[in-house]
C-alpha cells in the first residue's frame, strides 16, 4: 500500500530501579500484535540519556517521516495506562544513566514552558475505557521532569505537536506484558483515528473554501 501511515513508538532501556522496563516490553508486545495492515509501525528502544535523546529524535523525524510518533516510558507511581497531554521545557535536575543532566535544566532555549499534543487526550482515554480492553486508561499533565518529560517535549517541538506520551506501571503492578501492549494498540490506534477525523475536517474546509473562491469568480 503506497499511503501506508508511518508511525514510530519508543520505549526506554532499564534505568534506576527499573531493571526490565516495562515500556520497552510493552512496545515489543505493541510490535507483535501490529497495528493493522494499513500502518507501517517502527520501534525503538531510547537510551535514558539526555545527550542521546537529543541527537536520536531529529533522525527519527528526519528519516521515516511519521504521521505520529509515540514515546512510552514506564512510571514507578502508576497503576493505570497514562496519557499525557503536554511536555515541558524546564526543570530536568535528574541525573541520567550517564550521570549528566543539561546545565541549563531545560529542552529547548528560548522553546514555549509547554508543548500540548495536537491529539485530545481526554477524548482517546474515554474511547478507550469505553471500548472495555481490561485495562485502565487515565490522563495526567505532568510528564515527571526526567527523561520520559524530556522526550516528550523534544519530540513535541519536532513533529509540531503529532506526538504522544504514554506512561505504563512496572510489570506485575497490575498488567501483563500482553495488558500492556495490548492497551498500546488501542490506545494508538484511537489517537490515528483522530488524526485521520482533524485531515478529513481539514480537507473538507479547504475544499469548502476553495468552493467559495471558485463561486466569487463567477460572480465578478
Amino acid at each position: 500500500m503506497a499511503n501506508k501511515k508511518k508511525v514510530i513508538v519508543t520505549g526506554f532501556e532499564p534505568f534506576g530501579e527499573h531493571a526490565v522496563n516495562s515500556s520497552w516490553v510493552a512496545v515489543q508486545e505493541l510490535e507483535r500484535l501490529g497495528l493493522g495492515e494499513a500502518v507501517d509501525l517502527y520501534v525503538c528502544e531510547v537510551p535514558v540519556e539526555y545527550q542521546a535523546v537529543q541527537s536520536l529524535l531529529p533522525s527519527l523525524w528526519r528519516e521515516h517521516q511519521p504521521q505520529l510518533v509515540v514515546h512510552v516510558g514506564v512510571s514507578g507511581l502508576a497503576t493505570t495506562v497514562t496519557l499525557e497531554q503536554c511536555g515541558h521545557n524546564m526543570g530536568y535536575k535528574r541525573l541520567d544513566n550517564c550521570s549528566f543532566c543539561p546545565a541549563s535544566q531545560c529542552c529547548m532555549e528560548n522553546g514555549p514552558e509547554c508543548i500540548s499534543s495536537v491529539l485530545d487526550m481526554d477524548t482517546v482515554c474515554k474511547r478507550v475505557n469505553d471500548s472495555d480492553i481490561g485495562v485502565a486508561v487515565s490522563i495526567s499533565k505532568d510528564a515527571g521532569r526526567y527523561l520520559c518529560d524530556y522526550t516528550y517535549y523534544t519530540s513535541l517541538y519536532l513533529g509540531q505537536g503529532r506526538s504522544a506520551f504514554i506512561h505504563v506501571p512496572p510489570l506485575g503492578k497490575p498488567y501483563r506484558s500482553q495488558d500492556l501492549g495490548r492497551a498500546l494498540q488501542a490506545v494508538v490506534q484511537e489517537m490515528l483515528n483522530l488524526l485521520e477525523l482533524d485531515r478529513t475536517e481539514e480537507e473538507h474546509r479547504h475544499n469548502e473554501h476553495c468552493g467559495h473562491k471558485h463561486q466569487h469568480q463567477h460572480d465578478h
